[in-house]
């Protein structure tokens, strides 16, 4: 027998619509219940520190594209329309808290202290993985998607019984919702109450699939159903973002469980170098989502409070050129490694197939090398 499901509650659907925000898209000041109470330190000083992430964050990732361009990067995924997301998280936790993400998190990446080789290495393809995941309380970037999340959740349910406060935060994109892993990782978190806290970047393409076809109703409504709360963040305010982590932070610290964070944004450049957004989205669409910058936002902010934004242009400018500069000092002193090398960390143990291709690449770069000439074999030329 057939059954029909009902359409979702359209009290619930209509509760997490519009998106939670404190900043309008003109910079200028709006109350909310439900972000305020954790916005008590937010005076010029801290204002002013996000706008020069966020410009950093973008200079770094403009010049990372640069490079791919002039050949230097076999690939970058740009994260262009995304700083405030990033950085109204990575400046709310604590560098204890242990990160796990995708691949398009290098605004992450920057704010725990990874290098610009670390960094830059596996897109360069000199190395398997860029940076110590325990020097930077942060594992490296995950192509897989939605993998990190089965990994931030074993993580958590791991700190969990060790009596640790540390909390776990699995961050993605919205095309990893249709991901299995995902799905799998809410059941075991809100099962075990695993410390744990799932980050939507819906920058509203999975790669070039619009995320209506993935979503009919918000994306922060899909945990609820696993038994977990959820926010829906305006995630180009960088300000909503920094209070909606701090809240979710406490909230799952006090023992309650895991909760979900979506922060609709919008990316603004390609998936990655090798895409071309052109074939799927306008320019009509494009310029509503630039005149949403999160760094245009908080600059009209900043411009209201009487800050200087000549002063405040002049210290981005500052250190975006030396973190643009390390990028490109890095590019070029990253070694070359030895072709075998890539036998080297496939296995913690010795492995007959791995062995067996170890050495038929061997046999393989011998059958390249030259034929001896005769002069080499008879020591020099005939008298």
């Amino acid at each position: 027998m057939l059954t029909t499901t009902s359409a979702p509650d359209q009290d619930l659907v209509d509760g997490l619509a519009q998106p939670l925000f404190v900043l309008g898209e003109d910079g200028t000041r709006h109350p909310d219940t439900t972000l305020d109470p954790f916005l008590h330190d937010a005076d010029e000083e801290l204002l002013t520190g996000l706008y020069l992430d966020m410009a950093v964050i973008r200079a770094l990732d403009d010049e990372a594209v640069a490079l791919q361009r002039q050949g230097e990067l076999g690939l970058w995924p740009p994260l262009r329309g995304q700083e405030a997301a990033q950085i109204g998280l990575a400046r709310a936790l604590p560098e204890t808290d242990f990160l796990f993400t995708s691949y398009r998190e290098n605004g992450l990446a920057w704010c725990r202290g990874v290098g610009a080789q670390e960094m830059l290495s596996v897109w360069r393809g000199t190395t398997l993985s860029g940076w110590d995941p325990f020097a930077h309380h942060m594992a490296t970037p995950q192509v897989i998607i939605a993998a990190q999340a089965h990994h931030a959740v074993g993580y958590a349910m791991a700190t969990q019984a060790q009596g640790k406060d540390d909390i776990a935060v699995a961050c993605f994109g919205d095309g990893a919702l249709s991901q299995g892993d995902l799905n799998e990782a809410m059941v075991f978190a809100a099962s075990f109450h695993a410390p744990v806290l799932f980050f939507c970047q819906n920058n509203q393409y999975a790669i070039s699939e619009p995320v209506a076809v993935q979503a009919t109703v918000p994306i922060a409504l899909r945990p609820t159903g696993f038994g977990i709360p959820s926010l829906r963040v305006d995630g180009n305010d960088v300000l909503a973002m920094r209070a909606a982590s701090l809240l979710a932070a406490r909230h799952i610290r006090s023992g309650k469980g895991p909760m979900f964070v979506e922060a609709v944004t919008y990316r603004l450049g390609p998936h990655t170098t090798s895409d071309d957004p052109t074939r799927y989205r306008d320019e009509e669409e494009l310029e509503t989502w630039r005149h949403r910058c999160p760094l245009g936002r908080l600059e009209r902010h900043l411009d209201q409070l009487g800050a200087s934004i000549e002063e405040l242009h002049a210290e981005a400018e500052r250190r975006s050129e030396e973190t643009t500069a390390a990028l490109r000092e890095a590019v070029t002193a990253l070694p070359v490694p030895a072709p075998e090398s890539l036998f080297d960390h496939v296995l913690s143990t010795e492995h007959p197939g791995l062995l067996r291709q170890r050495e038929q690449f061997r046999a393989f770069t011998a059958s390249l090398a030259p034929e001896p000439t005769e002069t080499a074999q008879t020591g020099g030329p005939a008298s």
